[in-house]
Order: C-alpha cells, then structure tokens, then sequence
C-alpha cells in the first residue's frame, strides 16, 4: 500500500502558521501542516529552513524572538529535508530558464521535485501550474482573486526579480 503523497512545503506557508496577526491564513496553514504532520507527507528544504528562520525574526509584524524562531527550524528540521547544494543549485538554474521563474522559486521546485513531491505548497507562485511533474497548490487561494505576486506585473524600479524571497 502505497503512503501519502508527498507535499513540499513553502516557506509562506510554515510561517502564516506562526504568525498570530495573519487570521485568515493561520488557520489555513495550521490545518495543512497538522495533516502533513500526522501522515508524515510534508517535506522542505534548507532554503525553506534558513527563510523560515529570518522571516520570523525579521518579517513578521510580531517577530518571534531568535530563540523561538530556532525551535521552529529544529521541529520542522525533523522533517524530510533536501539540502541546497551546487547540483541542486545547477539543476535549479535550468528550472528558472525553463519555467520562467525566479531563482529562489526554481530552487523550491527542484528541491520539490527531488524530494519526490508531487505537490508544492506555496502563495508564491500560479496556483494549478505543474512544472517538472510538481503541481502548485495556493491553500490561501479562495480567499482572494489577487493573483500571487509571481504573475502580476512588477513596477518598474521597485524590486529586482530574483532578490531573496523572504
């Protein structure tokens, strides 16, 4: 008999979970992970890992304090985890060229891919697409018709396209 299907898990996703100001989406995201937890179905990787652990103490409009910010690494670290390396890093760099994708995000799908995920969580990019066999899933998806920021156009002069995600 067959498990779970594999979910990989975005970093937005882990960290509206912990974010107590974002009331919509941390029910949401507490429900997917409990479900990843109990059927041990949810994988990441070191990326996800290191901008969990920055986004909480940085991003959040109630940072959490460093030391709980590791605790959360430590409990997700138990998890499947791809580490980010220079083949992965080659790998990711056709993604990006094939799926017109940033390089962050191509990093994220490949470690999905090689993590024999089927399913990408995340609010970063189109909800529905599938790219190398990975479908995109946006579990926030029905609570706005806003486009995730990936495919709406980005003003000239406000960002560059491949600046970390967090």
């Amino acid at each position: 008999m067959a498990g779970p299907e594999r979910t990989f898990v975005d970093t937005n996703v882990l960290l509206y979970a912990h974010d107590a100001s974002e009331v919509m989406k941390q029910p949401i995201a507490r429900a997917a992970l409990e479900t990843f937890w109990r059927d041990r179905a949810g994988v990441l990787s070191t990326q996800v890992l290191q901008e969990l652990y920055v986004a909480a103490t940085r991003k959040l409009r109630q940072p959490l304090s460093r030391d709980e910010a590791r605790e959360i690494v430590e409990l997700y670290a138990t998890w499947p985890v791809i580490t980010i390396d220079p083949p992965v890093i080659l790998a990711a760099t056709r993604v990006e060229e094939d799926a017109q994708v940033s390089s962050w995000d191509a990093l994220i799908l490949t470690a999905a891919r090689l993590s024999g995920a089927t399913r990408l969580l995340t609010e970063d990019l189109q909800h529905g697409r599938e790219i190398d066999g990975v479908r995109l899933e946006n579990p926030f998806a029905t609570l706005s018709t806003t486009p995730p920021a990936s495919s709406r156009p980005i003003p000239a002069g406000s960002r560059k396209a491949d600046t970390p995600r967090q």
